[in-house]
């Protein structure tokens, strides 16, 4: 089964981390505001020599960075090591936000204020 990824403008493999990254996009847009043209989804970087792939960047308005969100599949439990895998990811990207999801549930945070105990509308956050 495929889904049309409306960031990568294709279709793709509906994987269930994929029907988790398709459903956070859909937040990210419909929820918190953010525009379409202001995330990308699976952009690759290097942290060293070795190849990572974030699932969604969001960047703001100074077209930086801002958010990185890491989609895991339903059945995976958003534990420590998920969470430093994507602080490991903000050693190359140097965002202010970085959130971890897998559909059921949803971590945020913030650089400066530590866990979130809500998501953060675009509005409030890009600059």
């Amino acid at each position: 089964m495929m889904v049309w990824d409306p960031l990568r403008k294709k279709e793709v493999a509906l994987t269930p981390e994929e029907k988790v990254r398709q459903w956070f996009i859909g937040v990210l847009r419909d929820s918190l505001g953010v525009p379409e043209h202001m995330m990308m989804s699976e952009v690759g970087f290097k942290l060293g020599d070795k190849p990572y792939r974030a699932d969604i960047l969001v960047y703001g308005r100074d077209l930086k960075p801002l958010a990185v969100v890491e989609c895991k599949r339903p059945e995976v439990r958003l534990s420590k090591e998920v969470l430093e895998q994507t602080i490991r990811y903000n050693l190359v990207l140097d965002v202010q936000y970085i959130m971890i999801t897998n559909g059921n549930s949803t971590i945020a945070y913030h650089k400066g204020e530590g866990f979130l105990t809500a998501l953060p509308k675009y509005e409030e956050i890009a600059r």
